[in-house]
């Protein structure tokens, strides 16, 4: 399948590079843009030989600058909510498809840019990356899930001083309140995110998808939920060979079952 906006990397290692490509617009997200990441991430999601993504944007000025404002002026509240669903639709395929995604923030990274970064499962930034979320001096709020992801990764004061005030902050600013897990020069940006993206992949299939779901769910759930699904994850093959190469101080060969 190919795209006009949505560069798509299938590597031998089982990531793929979904590169947003709408430099004219610093890869702003239109309807267009938006529509061809969903199939983009559909593709993945059915995938057997893809366990891992990487998302990023094209050239080193922007990893996606916001949405594209210009779709917005005239929309009724009903056109509004619909434009609002549909962004949210797409980005909440990267949380239930049950692979690891990593955001490769090579930029600016403003409103729903950083949004589609905090849909991801973690994030790594360039020294050059800023991030923000300016739709209040627009006199509009985020639409594509930050009012909820943003408490989550840095905690509720922060978060609605970021959402209030709509200023930006720089990487280094971001690694140290939780909203980016490392910051590297722009040239190591993709090698050091598919250097830990294969990290994670190096594990077992199955526990990666039952942790990924039970730590979406945040303060949602109680640890029974959490002792539930130790108890599945414990008795799949993947966890027998686990616990069986341990002991013989081998490594571990899993299969996702």
């Amino acid at each position: 399948m190919s795209f006009s906006h949505i560069g798509f990397e299938r590597g031998e290692d089982g990531i793929a590079v979904l590169t947003i490509s709408r430099p004219e617009k610093l890869n702003a997200l239109n309807r267009e843009v938006l529509a061809e990441l969903g199939e983009a991430l559909a593709e993945c999601a059915q995938s057997t030989e893809i366990r891992g993504i990487i998302i990023t944007g094209a050239g080193e000025k922007a990893f996606v600058a916001g949405a594209d404002i210009a779709e917005l002026g005239g929309l009724s509240a009903v056109e509004l909510q619909e434009f609002s669903s549909f962004g949210q639709a797409v980005f909440q395929r990267l949380d239930s498809m049950g692979k690891p995604s990593l955001a490769a923030i090579n930029g600016y990274a403003l409103g729903g840019g950083l949004e589609l970064a905090m849909s991801c499962t973690l994030r790594i930034a360039s020294e050059n990356a800023r991030m923000g979320l300016p739709e209040v001096k627009l006199g509009l709020i985020p639409g594509y899930g930050a009012t909820q992801r943003l408490p989550r990764l840095v905690g509720p004061a922060r978060a609605l001083e970021l959402l209030l005030t709509g200023e930006t902050v720089e990487a280094a600013e971001a690694q140290r309140i939780g909203l980016v897990n490392h910051v590297v020069p722009q040239a190591e940006l993709l090698a050091f995110s598919r250097s830990l993206l294969l990290k994670i992949l190096a594990n077992a299939p199955v526990a990666i998808r039952a942790v990924m779901r039970i730590a979406a769910k945040g303060g949602e759930l109680d640890l029974d939920s959490e002792s539930i699904a130790f108890s599945l994850a414990g008795v799949t093959r993947d966890a027998q060979e686990g616990i069986s190469a341990f002991l013989e101080k081998r490594k571990p060969v899993f299969t996702g079952k």
